[in-house]
């Protein structure tokens, strides 16, 4: 019976996090149904032993996939979501998710996009825990939109919920053609068009 991750030690711990994140990286390279078990063996560096110590099969691993690249794309955008709450927060949002992506050189796309390519409709249990994944970041966003709506910055009838939605599916489409174009210019001009039609729903352009 695997450890449950609650009970490990810090050395276990450790050991676990190697094989997640192994695992994720060459689900990420090379797909999911691609990836053996001995694949992450050998990239992480363990016995097979190891890995069943810590994970039932594949499925288990692949749930600690998710859960690892959820936290790996949305934790270092959580500084930003605090400052989502005026068109210079959004704006700066917006220059971190560019800029990310001229580092990777447009390689990848998102991470959590991939495996729901992968898993929609073969997986209803990663599907909807990777549905979680995407509520999960669009709570952020859409943060920061409710305190420009309760602060009156965007107009009365404005839905919050609407715009983080449209905003994160923004994303999602310009990542893609980044990633097929292999330049961020896409992906500039979907979040562009999308701030933009925030900003038109801002009292201050009197909608």
């Amino acid at each position: 019976m695997p450890i449950k991750p609650g009970t490990l030690t810090a050395k276990g711990r450790e050991t676990r996090r190697r094989i997640v994140a192994a695992a994720a990286q060459r689900m990420f390279e090379g797909g999911v149904a691609e990836t053996t078990i001995e694949d992450v063996r050998a990239l992480a560096g363990v016995s097979n032993s190891q890995i069943y110590h810590y994970f039932e099969d594949k499925t288990a691993l692949v749930r600690a996939v998710i859960e690892y690249q959820t936290d790996a794309v949305i934790e270092p955008q959580e500084q930003l979501f605090a400052r989502l709450d005026t068109m210079d927060g959004l704006r700066a949002w917006r220059d971190f998710a560019v800029a990310r992506q001229r580092e990777l050189n447009c390689r990848g796309g998102c991470p959590i996009a991939s495996l729901a390519g992968q898993f929609a409709e073969r997986d209803e249990a990663a599907r909807l825990q990777l549905a979680h994944s995407f509520d999960r970041w669009s709570a952020g966003l859409r943060a920061g939109l409710v305190a420009m709506h309760a602060n009156g910055t965007l107009s009365p009838d404005a839905d919050p919920q609407a715009l983080a939605v449209a905003l994160l599916a923004s994303l999602q489409g310009g990542l893609l053609m980044a990633q097929l174009n292999r330049d961020t210019e896409p992906l500039e001009m979907a979040l562009d068009a999308a701030l933009s039609y925030i900003e038109s729903r801002t009292v201050r352009h009197g909608a």
